[in-house]
Order: C-alpha cells, then sequence, then structure tokens
C-alpha cells in the first residue's frame, strides 16, 4: 500500500466541507515541531564569486540587448560588447534591436540587426514563411499563467514556444561573448570560467525571473547542475550600483548645467542632433569604461538617511524606485517591493531600495478599444504604440491589420523609419519630421482600398499630418510630441504620486536611466514637475547604465544585502484540531488522532526583509509514524497573512519529497528538518531527515503548478 493510500484511508468524510487541498492530494501530512533561523556565513558568498575569471552581464531588453563584461582580476574596466554590425542613420547602435529570425522549419537563423537585415531582403511571398518576432519579452511580465509551454507569435502570424525564442537568443550571445573573450585571450574561452548575469525588471513576478533561468538551462548558458553561475539581476538594483560610482564628468546635471544629452535644448533642433551624434560618437571609440573603486562625487554629497530616486525608463517597462543612504560601504537595502503598494522602513545597514512603482505596457487584443490596458503606455514602445493607432485612424483598422500580416517585412522596415525620426522629438524643434513610407505600404494600399495613400490623408482629417511628393509622411513637431504624450503623462503621474508620500520627502538626486531616457521630452517633463526639487542626473552613454551596473553586481553580488520578500512562503501541515478554533471542514482523522489540516505554516511574510544568504528552518515530524514516503508541499501568497492553503490566492509552487524507506528513527518521532533559502533573486528548499542525514533539494517552481 502507497504512502498516498495509507493517508486517503484515514480522512473523514465530510459531505459539507469546503475542497482541501491536502485530502484531494492524499496528503500524508506534517506537523511543526519548532523554528529556527540562521544566517548564511558571508565567507561562504565570497567563495563562489572568486572562481570565476571573468562577469558577462546580459541586458536582454524589450527593444535592444546587449552584453558587457570584466576580468575578476581587472574589475575597473568594463567592456563593453563589440560594434553590432548594421545600424539605423540617427540611432546608436551600442546595442543590437531584440529581435530574432527563424528559418521556415523553426531553426535559428539570425539575431538582431542581422536578423532584421535577412528579414527586410526576403521576397515578400519567401518571407511569410520564415519566423520573425520582435519586442517579445514583455509577453513574461503580460501573462497571467505562464509556463514552459507559453506560445509566442511570429511577425506571420505563427505561434513558436517562447522557451525556445529565449533559449535561442541567450544562446547567441554566449556565442558572442565566448568568441570575443576566446580572440581576447589567444585561446578557446571555457564557459565554466564566467559567471553569468542576467537583467529582468524590478516588476516582474517570480515566474518571469524563473523562464529566464529555465532559458538559460536550455540554451546552455549555465548548467542546472550549477545555477551558481547565473545571476538574475534586478535592473533598477543595477542602475543605482552603477550611479554611485559615477564622476561629474560621466554625467548631466539638469538641474545646474544647460545641457541635454551633451547639447543645449536652446540650440536648434539641427545643431542639437549633430552634437548628440558627436557626443556618441566619441563615447564609441573606446568599449571600455573605467569604473574607478572610489565613490563618485555626487555620493559624497549623500549623508546618511538621504534618499534618491533612480526612474529606469526602458522599451517596455519604467520602474520607479526609492533608495536610501544608510551606511559609507553603500550597501543596497530593498525598502520598497515593486508593486509600490506599501511603506517600509529601515532596519540595518547599506544604502536602500524601495521600488515604488512598476510599471508596464502591455498590448490589448480588442482593437475597438485602445491598444494599451489600461495599466497604460509607460515605456518607450507606448509611443510604436499610438503611432500605430494614428496610421489606424488614417488607413483604416482592418488595412493595418492586412498590411503587417500580408507584408511583414514592409512593418518592419515602416516602424525602423519611424524609430529614427522619433528619437530626433524634443521640445525646442520646429522642424517637421519625415517619415519614410515603404513602396510596397503605398502600393498594397491603392490595391485594398482602390485610392491612393495621399487621398487617405486629405480624406482622414489628421491636420497635422501631410504628404509628402517624396513619398513620406511629414509629421509636425506637435504632432509627433503628442505621440509622446500618453506616455510620459503616465511617468509624470507616477513620479508626482510617488513625491506626494509624505516617506518620499527629501528626494536629493533623481537619475534617469535606460534607453527611453535619452528623450529630450522626458527630461523636459520631469524638470517641469520637479520645479527643482530635485538635481536630475543622467549618465552618459545612459542606455548602457543597467548593463554597466550588472556587471559590477556580478563582480561583488554580496553589495545588496537585504532584500522584500515579494511573497508569502510556507507550507501545509496538520496541528492538532481544537474545536471551537478551527474550521469543522478542516477535521482529518490519522490513527485516532484529530488533526486540522491545511495549515499555511509560514517560513516568511510578504514585504519581510530578507538578509543576503539567510536560511529559515523549520522542524516538522511525520502526522503518521509510519510514513514512507514524507512529502512537504511548498505554498506561496501576495497576502502577508494566509491560514489555510485553501484560502484564495495561495498556489502550490514547490515540492519536496523525502524517501525515508528502509530506515528507522532512533527518536521518538522522526524529524524532518525543512530549510528556505531567501535573498536572492530565486528561493532554494530542502528537506533533511535528521536521523539519518538523508536530503533532497529544490528550487521552487513558479512554472508547474
Amino acid at each position: 500500500m502507497t504512502d498516498k493510500q495509507a493517508a486517503t484511508e484515514e480522512i473523514v468524510p465530510d459531505t459539507m466541507a469546503n475542497p482541501s487541498p491536502a485530502k484531494s492530494m492524499g496528503d500524508p501530512g506534517i506537523t511543526p515541531l519548532s523554528p529556527t533561523h540562521t544566517q548564511q556565513n558571508e565567507t561562504d558568498q565570497v567563495q563562489t564569486q572568486l572562481s570565476f575569471v571573468v562577469v558577462v552581464a546580459i541586458d536582454f531588453g524589450t527593444t535592444s540587448s546587449g552584453y558587457a563584461y570584466a576580468f575578476t582580476k581587472e574589475p575597473e574596466c568594463i567592456h563593453t560588447m563589440r560594434r553590432w554590425e548594421g545600424g539605423d542613420p540617427g540611432v546608436s547602435n551600442q546595442k543590437t534591436p531584440t529581435t530574432i529570425l527563424l528559418t521556415p522549419d523553426r531553426k535559428f537563423h539570425s539575431f538582431g540587426y542581422a536578423a532584421r537585415d535577412f528579414y527586410h531582403d526576403l521576397d515578400p511571398s519567401e518571407s511569410k514563411q520564415w519566423l520573425y518576432l520582435e519586442k517579445f519579452k514583455m509577453k513574461l511580465h503580460t501573462t497571467a499563467n505562464l509556463s514552459t509551454e507559453t506560445d509566442l507569435h511570429a511577425a506571420n502570424g505563427k505561434r513558436v514556444k517562447a522557451l525556445d525564442i529565449f533559449a535561442y537568443a541567450l544562446a547567441f550571445f554566449k556565442e558572442q561573448a565566448l568568441k570575443e573573450l576566446s580572440d581576447q585571450t589567444g585561446g578557446d574561452f571555457d564557459n565554466n570560467d564566467v559567471r553569468w548575469v542576467i537583467t529582468v525588471p524590478a516588476i516582474w513576478k517570480m515566474p518571469a525571473k524563473q523562464f529566464m533561468r529555465e532559458a538559460a538551462y536550455k540554451s546552455g548558458l549555465v548548467c542546472r547542475e550549477n545555477p551558481e553561475q547565473l545571476i538574475i539581476s534586478l535592473e533598477p538594483e543595477a542602475a543605482s550600483i552603477y550611479c554611485r560610482k559615477l564622476r561629474l564628468h560621466q554625467m548631466v546635471d539638469l538641474g545646474t548645467q544647460t545641457t541635454q544629452n551633451g547639447f543645449s535644448p536652446t540650440d536648434n533642433a539641427g545643431s542639437a542632433t549633430n552634437q548628440a551624434k558627436e557626443h556618441v560618437r566619441r563615447n564609441r571609440q573606446s568599449r571600455t569604461f573605467l569604473v574607478e573603486n572610489v565613490i563618485g562625487e555626487l555620493w559624497s554629497e549623500l549623508e546618511e538617511g538621504d534618499r534618491y530616486v533612480v526612474v529606469d525608463c526602458g522599451g517596455g517597462t519604467v520602474d520607479l524606485t526609492v533608495h536610501q543612504i544608510r551606511l559609507p560601504e553603500g550597501h543596497l537595502k530593498e525598502l520598497y517591493k515593486a508593486s509600490g503598494k506599501k511603506t517600509h522602513s529601515v532596519t540595518q545597514g547599506g544604502f536602500a531600495l524601495f521600488p515604488a512603482h512598476g510599471l508596464t505596457l502591455t498590448k490589448c487584443s480588442d482593437q475597438s478599444q485602445s491598444p494599451l490596458f489600461p495599466g497604460g503606455p509607460y515605456g518607450s514602445i507606448g509611443i510604436d504604440y499610438e503611432f500605430e493607432k494614428l496610421l489606424c485612424k488614417i488607413f483604416g483598422q482592418d488595412f493595418i491589420d492586412q498590411f503587417k500580416i500580408k507584408r511583414p517585412a514592409a512593418w518592419v522596415d515602416l516602424m525602423i523609419a519611424f524609430e529614427s525620426r522619433k528619437r530626433a522629438a524634443a521640445p525646442e524643434r520646429t522642424n517637421p519630421l519625415n517619415i519614410n513610407l515603404p513602396f510596397s505600404f503605398i502600393d498594397y494600399y491603392k490595391k485594398f482600398r482602390g485610392h491612393s495613400v495621399e487621398h487617405a490623408l486629405r480624406k482622414s482629417n489628421v491636420d497635422f499630418v501631410k504628404w509628402s511628393s517624396q513619398g513620406m509622411l511629414r509629421m509636425s513637431p506637435d504632432a509627433m510630441n503628442s505621440l509622446f504624450k500618453p506616455t510620459i503623462d503616465h511617468i509624470i503621474q507616477h513620479l508626482t504620486e510617488l513625491f506626494e508620500k509624505p516617506e518620499v520627502s527629501h528626494i536629493k538626486f533623481l537619475f534617469l536611466v535606460g534607453g527611453f531616457a535619452e528623450s529630450p521630452l522626458l527630461q523636459h517633463a520631469v524638470q517641469n514637475m520637479l520645479q527643482g526639487r530635485s538635481r536630475i542626473i543622467i549618465p552618459h552613454d545612459v542606455g548602457l547604465t543597467i548593463l554597466k551596473g550588472a556587471v559590477l553586481f556580478g563582480l561583488d553580488p554580496s553589495i545588496i544585502k537585504v532584500r522584500r520578500s515579494p511573497l508569502t512562503y510556507g507550507v501545509g501541515v496538520l496541528n492538532r484540531f481544537v474545536e471551537g478554533k478551527h474550521p469543522p471542514e478542516k477535521l482529518l482523522v490519522k490513527d485516532g488522532t484529530r488533526w486540522c489540516t491545511d495549515v499555511f505554516d509560514t517560513f516568511i511574510a510578504a514585504d519581510q526583509s530578507v538578509a543576503l544568504g539567510e536560511m529559515v528552518k523549520r522542524s516538522y515530524t511525520p502526522a503518521k509514524p509510519s510514513q514512507q514516503v514524507i512529502v512537504i508541499h511548498v505554498y506561496c501568497s501576495e497576502k502577508e497573512r494566509a491560514g489555510f492553503i485553501s484560502e484564495p490566492g495561495v498556489r502550490k509552487c514547490g515540492t519536496l519529497r523525502l524517501d525515508v524507506s528502509g530506515t528507522e528513527s532512533t527518536a521518538p518521532r522522526r524529524e524532518i528538518q525543512t530549510l528556505m533559502q531567501f535573498g536572492d533573486t530565486e528561493i532554494r528548499a530542502m528537506a533533511v531527515d535528521v536521523s539519518t542525514g538523508r536530503t533532497v533539494k529544490a528550487s521552487i517552481d513558479f512554472l508547474s503548478h
């Protein structure tokens, strides 16, 4: 007879009972002995750090991606990836577009500019067979039930497994980085000598973070047997780590200087653009950034207790995080969860993080509404969606939908043309912006509608977009600025709400980081909103801030001392049934003993401070002494308190199965220790049979349950 059958026989039938997870699973059951907390020795952390020769960080962005690295013997030298082939006029190519191309038989073909350019050059009839994907990263955050089976849609409408796409992308970066490292060192570089770091937005939930790790295993970036080789880094943390190193010559202070991204806002648009390009060109001459082993001059102005904001403006997300200076070492402590629901107090050292607001962008399937959920257009791709809405207004939703399916490569071309003009938008701009329409757009529209693009523009009543005889859409500066407005308004709204909180008073600095931070329109809006209350700091090469910070984090992961637990974690246990206290439907009888089933025994609560490497230990004993297999189910909830595992919002996220057959315990009650290790971006669990030393380990699984 199995343990499951034995347990099921002991269940008291109760036709009136609510569904019980433990009863339905035939859970053999454990009951608590005692709780303990332990702190991992910090020297253990150092041991794992020093075994790597190089740290390579991958910034896997919504719109663009790249990598950077530093050798552990030269931690002050951060090298960015080789110059990417390809690129667009007016668009910096320090990183490569997050675009991937698969062959018609679903094999990896190319990534980035190479993928985009090859796809562009395909014959339209042939391109329909190829699978081209872009801006697919946000699927991980916007999918409610993310799993390893989650699908993505390619430009031709075909479905492909998301895990395969992310694995292909990571394998590409692994190949590129190892080739560059081999060229640098003059021999084949061993992947085992690399510590990998992958950046993710702070507002991503645990399933999305685990998905990235699963993709890394599938890609061969790291192996499942050596999980410590990969660190998942939160983007605002990485930005903060880098910002503390900034020297005065490595940033622009909008509060005290008259430059925006290297040019004066009072200059005319032409000279401003030229100066900005020159600034980027100079920075590209060297791909090595020196990070001095000192605290930057800006940091010396900050005293204990001072607070500052990091606004991480990416393609798909914008994270607003508040940090607080605690100790001169500059260690990080998370004070604020990324959901922005709660305020937290500081309990110990480091400079502290509290991600106050996480803003996400998602595409809506109901085209009768705005193509955005109420969550809003927050990242820079919100502007792309506004442009798409404008095209739908002029040419019709039905035509745009068909054009994207029938001429997918031409649609990509159109959005590339828009991207370069989008970056030229500025508050002081007076001359129009011209956007090239691909010939196939003009041709397909005439076949679809029976009249010309020019006719459509005249009839659309969209006064601020005109037709140029050179085959271009001519947009007035106001028209372009209006595309930015919904996205920027949402960011400013959340910044305003943040600054109204009493605990976020006296903010000394606001750091604008991420690719969208380069936008003069966004910079101008933040300046107007703050009205001099805080100094606005923009690092040079602002799009690489997170990448460089992630390298620094990989070199010293212990710099982040304390995090906030995003969820409440615990296990399902049996407690002695108490009449009047426990619900009658939770009654379970085993060998004549009355138990209350489905009890949620909390290990750590949501919002609770968790030190790096902190271990929470609980001792349990089998409710039935003859059990041959001890099964411990791990549960999680977004609520701070959970009484029972059957409550709404509580879900199983892991299982520990410990086989104790063929062994005997000398103690009257067999002790099973369950340990959970917190503080990293992943959580690990372990069960130990104290009498025999048998151990079973598990990572908390957010994708399978």
